[in-house]
């Protein structure tokens, strides 16, 4: 699978999907920021679904009809669970990621939404 992994979910998840055989590129190798608006758009137009503990992604898709190729929100899942979540959600949903699911985990409870994705 394909995954951008925002500055804040993590070197450690990063590392753990790359070892998981998955093609991850990670926020910081894109230099500066680029910012929440640029970010989804470079991984959609590279086919990648971020990865990110920020509100800002699933707003500009709901909201503003991003195009995209996924998301996964963590909001408030802890470092130390992170690659727990992550392992649970790849085995148990991987069909929906591929066709490109948003996924929120939030106080432990799982949402997927499909939205229309460009």
């Amino acid at each position: 699978m394909r995954f951008l992994v925002d500055r804040c979910a993590g070197r450690t998840l990063t590392d753990w999907l790359r070892r998981g055989g998955h093609d991850v590129v990670e926020a910081r190798q894109l230099g500066s920021d680029p910012g929440n608006r640029t970010l989804p758009q470079l991984a959609n137009g590279d086919g990648r679904a971020p990865v990110s503990t920020d509100a800002d992604f699933g707003q500009l898709i709901h909201l503003h009809d991003q195009p995209h190729a996924g998301l996964i929100r963590l909001p408030d899942v802890p470092v130390p669970q992170r690659i727990a979540v992550m392992a649970e959600l790849i085995e148990r949903h991987r069909s929906a990621l591929e066709d490109k699911a948003i996924v929120t985990i939030r106080t432990g409870k799982l949402r997927i939404s499909q939205h229309p994705a460009d």
